[in-house]
């Protein structure tokens, strides 16, 4: 009976240890997925998928956009002063986003809900 419970102890042990990133990968995020699906000299059509915890850099662009949501998702933008901005998108929402004005800040984007967020877009480059 000693050595059962010796041994219980020292297998959660070893479970932790054989695989200690597991959560931390889980916080930490990777980076989200793009993929074109139509790119001309008008148009870029894409479409983002954030896991939870991904984080993207975006660089604010230039052309408007119409972005769509096509999965419910939670993303926060965080801005180089600190400044923090919240999204609780639903499927569906449709967006219009303006260009970004010059020397706008750049921010990372997060999705800091527990499901995958999708989103779509048409960049309009003319």
């Amino acid at each position: 009976m000693k050595k059962f419970l010796l041994l219980v102890p020292a297998l959660a042990f070893s479970l932790v240890m054989a695989n200690p990133g597991v959560a931390a990968d889980k916080a930490a995020g990777g980076k989200a997925t793009m993929k074109v699906l139509l790119e001309n000299d008008r148009v870029k059509v894409y479409e983002t998928t954030y896991k939870p915890g991904d984080v993207n850099q975006e660089v604010p662009s230039a052309f408007h956009r119409i972005n769509r949501t096509m999965k419910d998702g939670t993303i926060e933008r965080t801005y180089k002063d600190g400044k923090k901005e919240k999204l609780e998108l639903k499927a569906g929402t449709v967006r219009f986003l303006e260009p970004a004005k010059p020397n706008a800040p750049t921010y990372t984007v997060q999705n800091v809900g527990k499901t995958d967020y999708v989103s779509y877009v048409v960049l309009l480059k003319k």
